[in-house]
């Protein structure tokens, strides 16, 4: 790629990017969120089209205007967000948009998905649906529907967000198979660790520039980031030890099932402590969702109590009752939901607006306070470091990273007893992931009762107090965050390990 220029507006996603791609190699592409990290893959891909600059393969000049392009000149990306059709089988999937010569044959696409599970290591049955299929095995589809295209330089976008530690290690195997047949793999991601462990060259972007490449072997996570980020960062997360730790949110045989009936948490109980952060580990739709909703009043609950504890001991019941009633009672109970612009924040709306969000019923007369939330506006774009040409502009514009600072930023001002945080630094750099983390450990010592729904377990194992492991919306056990190990863990969450006691 050559002098690879993107703008969107008046944002340089991409200035004049220099990136060679090598056959048979594992290339990790970093850099903070905005950096240009997946717009410069879409160009490669052909999503996008670059507004200056060349790409080359194989020496050859090519033009790429589409995916269809990209995938005649063996480039397919498998993207953060899977592009499957549930109610098709892996094989319907796979052949989907193919234009294949003659009547279309299933058992041939079957055989042909078979040898390339077989080439490779994947475990895929090309007549399973999708919609009952575990997270990585959806992934595994995606990645061999782009081989079934004929693909040499695969892209992947965060693969290893939503995985266990073992399905993470299973994907590692099947990408190093793939490399042994010349296969050329880009992996966008955040995880230093894992770009340690898998990758052979790492590439680095900050502010939509190319910075440098540096061979993985010869480099470290802290000289990794220092270039991503351009000035020395601290890669420690602070564990203060709970102050005097007391009940504040206890629940007790909770029973939630989704509006479509299907049974989502089955006889949780557990206890949250003031001044602790307790974790929730499990694979993706194991009822962390449905749990943090349920404790904030938006999730319907079949069976079981809630209690919320006040400081003098009395309980007060949070069944039943809305976020508005909650609010009513004295709770002050912040959440920062997964789906951001889903529940979080107004997309068509400003920093402002967003703000005021939160404030707006507290105003004693008909006219709203605009001061006030602006002054919140201006204060989060500035410690949080939320990138945004200004206070005014509505954000749906913002990058996924800098939506997530605004909601973070909005939730903790409001000074809450109860945080409960959903996958807060999904998508977030490392910089701006160690800044939350910093956040979260601050409201703890406040005496903030914090629930932590995260996905990455070597941050869970080395941020929170205790974790709570959940399988199949059932628990698998408590442990201590301090003592804990990650594969046991792992093994919990997919129900192979268990026997972890309640505490």
């Amino acid at each position: 790629m050559r002098d690879i220029t993107k703008y969107f507006g008046t944002i340089h996603a991409n200035d004049g990017v220099n990136l060679d791609i090598y056959r048979g190699e594992i290339l990790s592409l970093l850099g903070e969120n905005g950096s240009g990290k997946t717009t410069l893959m879409n160009m490669l891909s052909g999503i996008y089209y670059p507004d200056r600059g060349q790409i080359y393969i194989n020496g050859e000049p090519v033009t790429i205007r589409s995916p269809r392009e990209a995938y005649d000149y063996g480039i397919g990306m498998i993207h953060q967000h899977f592009k499957l059709v549930d109610v098709f089988t892996a094989a319907e999937n796979i052949v989907l948009g193919l234009e294949e010569e003659g009547k279309l044959d299933l058992n041939k696409t079957a055989d042909r998905i078979r040898e390339i599970c077989d080439a490779y290591g994947f475990d895929v049955d090309p007549n399973q649906k999708i919609y009952d299929m575990s997270v990585s095995q959806k992934q595994t589809v995606e990645i061999v529907k782009v081989l079934y295209r004929g693909a040499d330089i695969l892209i992947l976008d965060e693969p290893t967000a939503v995985l266990t530690p073992q399905e993470t290690d299973k994907l590692f195997a099947v990408l190093r198979n793939m490399k042994e047949d010349g296969k050329t793999i880009i992996i966008i991601t955040h995880k230093l660790h894992e770009v340690e462990e898998i990758s052979d060259r790492v590439a680095v972007l900050r502010k939509g520039i190319f910075i440098g490449d540096l061979i993985t072997s010869e480099t470290n996570a802290q000289e990794m980031t220092n270039m991503m980020v351009g000035h020395e960062v601290e890669l420690n997360i602070d564990r203060p030890e709970p102050k005097d730790p007391k009940p504040k949110i206890v629940v007790d045989g909770l029973t939630v099932r989704s509006s479509d009936g299907v049974l989502k948490l089955d006889d949780v109980s557990f206890t949250a402590n003031a001044g602790e952060i307790l974790g929730i580990a499990g694979i993706s739709g194991c009822g962390q969702k449905e749990l943090l909703e349920a404790i904030a009043g938006l999730q319907k609950v079949e069976k079981g109590s809630i209690s919320y504890i006040e400081d003098d001991g009395t309980e007060e019941s949070l069944i039943g009752k809305d976020p508005l009633e909650i609010a009513s009672m004295g709770v002050s109970l912040s959440f920062v939901p997964e789906d951001r612009l889903g529940m979080g924040l107004v997309g068509s709306m400003d920093l402002t607006d967003n703000m005021m969000l939160r404030s707006f019923r507290r105003g004693k007369t008909v006219f709203t306070d605009r001061k006030t939330p602006r002054k919140l506006a201006e204060k989060v774009v500035k410690e949080l470091d939320v990138k945004t040409p200004g206070l005014s502009t509505p954000v749906r514009r913002l990058s996924g990273g800098n939506v997530q600072k605004v909601l973070v930023g909005r939730e903790i001002a409001s000074s809450p007893t109860v945080l409960l945080s959903a996958y807060v630094v999904r998508g977030l750099d490392i910089n701006s992931s160690y800044m939350i983390y910093d956040l979260i450990n601050k409201q703890k010592e406040r005496g903030v009762a914090v629930i932590y729904v995260g996905e990455d377990l070597d941050v869970l194992l080395e941020l929170c107090d205790r974790i709570l492991v959940l399988c199949g919306g059932k628990v698998s056990g408590v442990v201590d965050g301090r003592t804990a190990d990650k594969r046991e863990v792992g093994m919990m969450m997919t129900r192979l390990g268990g026997g972890a006691g309640i505490e």
